[in-house]
């Protein structure tokens, strides 16, 4: 089967030389599942390791002015490349391992967003380090993008998060896993671009899993699988009434999103991923389900399945 992976931020850890250890561990639950016949795609998110990258370039300007301030597309590219880099590296190692050659690749990939996007008139994601207001003032003059004051800590850039409509490189990256290779792409949900006569960068920051979800839409995924660090989806998470999932219809879902039962921040945005693909993928299955569990739940023996 064509399955895509998306997988989680724990998989990664928040600086490279962690992240070096955790992605053998992605690497091994990969592995798995292609040492069982299937064509796998991974999509990473980036969060921490796109502001690492950002805040670097902003301390190095603020140091010495004539180091360029790095504006968001660059830098996710930037991410893009070092993590997929540790992550071709170990699954690549962990196939060797098991006596199992098979090329594995990135691509730096870009993601289409509408210019008229709401998301665009109400920036909300914070990025980069803080500055103080004189820091601010100054930086205003030379970058195009807004900075607020964050809960008394100093200031900071802001940037939208837009919703994925096209993935550029979505042609590529099928052919690739038709031909049986392991392929990295969208990385932290892509680098946002709009597109008209050309295509344009922009400075905004796209789920992961909501990228995820459209490039296995596009890539016609027979499963969406996306790795976390719980072993199923649950209501009344952590409490004495807890109830796990080893199936949720898509009605179900989005009433417990109604009732606030999944983290805004957390949760939500995957089962609003996993919604998203089997709706427009009727033949196509989508999973949640813990990091370990990744081949076993590809076998309907783990994690949690969202269906029509």
């Amino acid at each position: 089967m064509k399955i895509l992976v998306a997988l989680g931020g724990n998989a990664l850890g928040d600086n490279p030389q962690e992240q070096m250890e955790l992605v053998k561990h992605a690497a091994e639950s990969v592995a798995d599942l292609v040492e069982q016949g299937h064509h796998v795609a991974i999509v990473h998110g980036n969060g921490p390791q796109v502001g690492m990258i950002q805040s670097a370039f902003e301390t190095a300007h603020d140091y010495k002015q004539n180091i360029p301030i790095m504006l968001l597309p660059e830098c996710g590219s930037m991410s893009q490349g070092y993590i997929g880099y540790h992550l071709q590296n170990a699954i690549y190692n962990s196939l060797a391992s098991r006596n199992i050659i098979k090329d594995v690749a990135t691509i730096v990939t870009q993601t289409v967003v509408d210019e008229n996007d709401p998301a665009f008139q109400n920036p909300t994601k914070p990025i980069g380090k803080f500055h103080t207001k004189q820091e601010a003032d100054e930086l205003r003059k030379t970058i195009d993008l807004p900075m607020v004051e964050d809960a008394g800590r100093g200031y900071r850039f802001v940037v939208p998060s837009p919703r994925p409509i096209d993935i550029i490189e979505k042609n590529i990256i099928r052919e690739l896993l038709d031909n049986d290779h392991v392929v990295i792409a969208a990385g932290g949900g892509g680098i946002p671009v709009i597109k008209g006569n050309t295509l344009r960068g922009v400075s905004a920051v796209i789920d992961k899993d909501f990228s995820s979800a459209k490039l296995a839409e596009l890539i016609k995924a027979d499963i969406f699988i996306i790795l976390t660090a719980v072993k199923r989806v649950s209501i009344n998470y952590n409490k004495p009434n807890e109830i796990e999932f080893s199936k949720l219809t898509i009605k179900d879902a989005k009433q417990y999103i109604l009732d606030g039962q999944f983290g805004k921040g957390s949760m939500e945005p995957k089962i609003v991923a996993a919604i998203s693909f089997v709706e427009h993928n009727k033949n196509g299955q989508a999973i949640i389900a813990s990091l370990e569990d990744a081949a076993l739940a590809v076998k309907g023996q783990a994690g949690t399945i969202i269906y029509e």
